[in-house]
């Protein structure tokens, strides 16, 4: 504590604006992001090689780029050990003894952990200050390793985007910052753990800028930040792989497909449609079973344990329907070996096995996400699009053999195009599915696929937390309110036209109260002889004479008024209005004329401000949504 009570002190010299406190703590959160990937991936291949390896027998196949810290063990003594043999009925067991141990561990010490916890890091982006209670990481990280590495089919990226967001709120709590700073760390934090688990910095940066909404807006404030966090955690996570692997794309450096004429654009958009309505259909199978799991007359913490259980009774019964053909367990944990396969070599797949892997892996992922187990969303998604994207490509292929000559292709940009639409993040998605398969010259055909799938896909919310734009953000209520009312002046509100009922300053308090029972005004310009404002009084400040008659006689209005008085002119903008209403509490206010402060041209009203404000946003509003923005 003595440690973080002097680096807030040194935080606190530099300007809250400039870069170099974000740089600052950019690099502390990319630091403890990339260990917590390096954690979390050891944890997981800790898991796996202990309960489905060395009990279940089954060896999940990785992609080109990763590296097992099992690798040197296995060479070593493959001689001379005995593989154990795979039980499809032990692996059963595992699957199910791992959300049962997940479920447990979740429910009894942080609740806010289960599920996928990219849409948690959302909901405390925009609800809840960017607080994210400390417990929330480390629980994360074993619920998921546990889930992941005993089969459960969920991805990595929502437990190491929640692990960056926790511990990136943890640090602005501790070092008190404000709310909004507060925020931009736990999203910096979300960059750098997708960054660091997926080795894609750029995406990560995206990704944590724009998954926050689903209208394809950016939260602008975030990106400097996450792109810095996002590289020093994949820095960081790079130095715990193997030298050959450290600037290897997950997907390896052999995938170099290529657009040879433009006309390919025709089955990309082909696939756009086939994509949209396989997120469609992912989508509504994965929130239909969540809720279907919250009928269960079970207490939580079990649910998780049903739903692996049923994923690996899918699982294992696929197997068996394929004549026990070990690419149907794909279906299983992460699933990026199949991938790579479909990446690689569709035609040996083929289309059936393919659409198989596909189809089931969005009920595998739905009963293991949806049941309450710990997991992502981003990995299976990639699976499932790639898969699809493939079989797609294979059957135009059919179609076109002289126009579709590389059916591999279209799995890759299946992938990016199927979680552009499910998830409303097309920038993100395309630079992602770049890096991580190290091939760029895709972008084409990729980006049309994104937008198109993006566009097909409006109704379709794989992240339930997300707002459709920064307007209609809770973290950004203050910021439009003072950005509407400073754009907007006096003379846009008040009318000039308004009758005001203006007293003398000789004017006695008898005709005064006398003149008050047939107004409805409640603030009262005092003039002068020449007709200059010189005071103002309210219905209180008659009501304190009320009660003693002798008074009404003798007082005139010069006695009742307030010679010092707030005044505003036609130019002053609505924000400095609203913060004069609001430092002295008063309902009314004179506007003068900016020459001469002593010429009255009417009155304005704080509730004429408030609701010049509610139209002027309402019309914002409608603007968006018109232009889809």
């Amino acid at each position: 504590m003595f440690f973080l009570k002097k680096f807030g002190e040194f935080l606190t010299s530099f300007d809250l604006k400039t870069s170099s406190k974000w740089f600052v703590l950019s690099c502390l959160i990319g630091i403890v992001a990339g260990l917590g990937a390096i954690v979390f991936d050891a944890l997981t291949q800790i898991v796996q090689h202990h309960s489905l390896s060395s009990i279940a027998g089954f060896e999940h196949p990785q992609t080109v780029g990763e590296h097992s810290i099992y690798e040197s063990e296995e060479n070593k003594y493959e001689s001379e050990v005995e593989k154990v043999s795979f039980s499809p009925w032990l692996l059963l067991v595992v699957i199910t003894l791992g959300g049962l141990a997940s479920g447990l561990i979740v429910y009894n010490f942080a609740p806010e952990a289960e599920g996928h916890g990219t849409d948690a890091a959302i909901d405390a982006f925009h609800t809840k200050r960017g607080l994210i209670k400390l417990r929330v990481p480390f629980v994360k990280t074993i619920a998921s390793a546990l889930t992941l590495g005993t089969g459960g089919s969920a991805g990595r990226e929502g437990p190491i985007a929640q692990i960056g967001a926790g511990f990136g709120s943890w640090v602005g709590t501790t070092l008190k910052l404000s709310a909004r700073d507060r925020r931009i760390m736990l999203a910096a934090g979300v960059g750098a753990g997708i960054g660091a688990i997926f080795r894609a910095p750029l995406a990560g940066a995206l990704f944590a800028a724009e998954i926050l909404y689903s209208n394809a807006d950016f939260e602008s404030d975030v990106i400097v930040p996450a792109a810095m966090s996002s590289i020093i955690s994949y820095s960081v996570y790079c130095l715990s792989l193997p030298q050959n692997l450290r600037f290897m794309p997950l997907f390896g450096n052999e995938l170099h497909h290529t657009v040879d004429s433009h006309a390919e654009l025709i089955p990309y958009a082909i696939l756009s449609v086939v994509l949209s309505l396989s997120a469609m259909f992912y989508v509504k199978v994965f929130y239909g079973t969540n809720r279907l799991f919250k009928t269960l007359p079970v207490k939580p913490m079990f649910k998780p344990a049903i739903g692996a259980f049923l994923t690996g009774l899918v699982g294992v019964g696929l197997y068996y329907l394929f004549q026990k053909d070990m690419r149907t367990l794909s279906v299983l944990s992460t699933g990026y070996g199949f991938l790579q396969d479909a990446l690689t070599s569709a035609a040996d797949l083929g289309i059936p096995l393919l659409l198989t892997i596909a189809f089931v892996k969005v009920f595998t992922t739905s009963l293991t996400i949806g049941s309450g187990g710990s997991g992502g969303v981003f990995g299976p998604s990639m699976v499932i699009g790639g898969s699809v994207g493939a079989a797609t490509g294979l059957f135009l292929q059919r179609l076109w053999p002289g126009l579709v000559t590389q059916p591999e292709a279209y799995g890759l940009v299946g992938m990016a195009g199927f979680f552009a639409g499910a998830a409303h993040a097309p920038i993100s998605t395309i630079i992602m599915v770049s890096e991580i398969t190290g091939n760029y010259s895709l972008l084409l055909p990729t980006m049309l696929a994104s937008t198109l799938c993006f566009v097909l896909c409006q109704r379709v919310h794989l992240y339930q937390k997300q707002y459709p734009s920064l307007l209609d953000s809770p973290a950004h209520r203050g910021d439009f309110l003072i950005d509407v009312l400073e754009g907007s002046h006096v003379s846009d509100v008040f009318d000039p036209e308004r009758k005001i009922q203006l007293i003398p300053e000789s004017k006695s308090l008898d005709e005064i109260v006398h003149s008050l029972a047939g107004t409805q005004q409640h603030y009262f310009p005092v003039v002068d002889d020449a007709g200059k404002i010189v005071g103002i009084f309210s219905e209180d400040d008659v009501r304190a004479y009320l009660y003693d008659e002798t008074l009404w006689k003798l007082a005139v209005a010069r006695d009742i008024m307030q010679s010092e008085f707030v005044k505003i002119s036609p130019g002053d903008d609505l924000n400095t209005v609203m913060q004069r209403f609001t430092a002295i509490n008063v309902e009314s206010l004179p506007v003068v004329d900016e020459k001469d402060p002593g010429i009255l041209l009417g009155m304005l009203n704080r509730k004429e401000t408030i609701g010049y404000y509610n139209q002027q946003l309402m019309k914002c509003k409608r603007v968006g949504e018109e232009s889809g923005e």
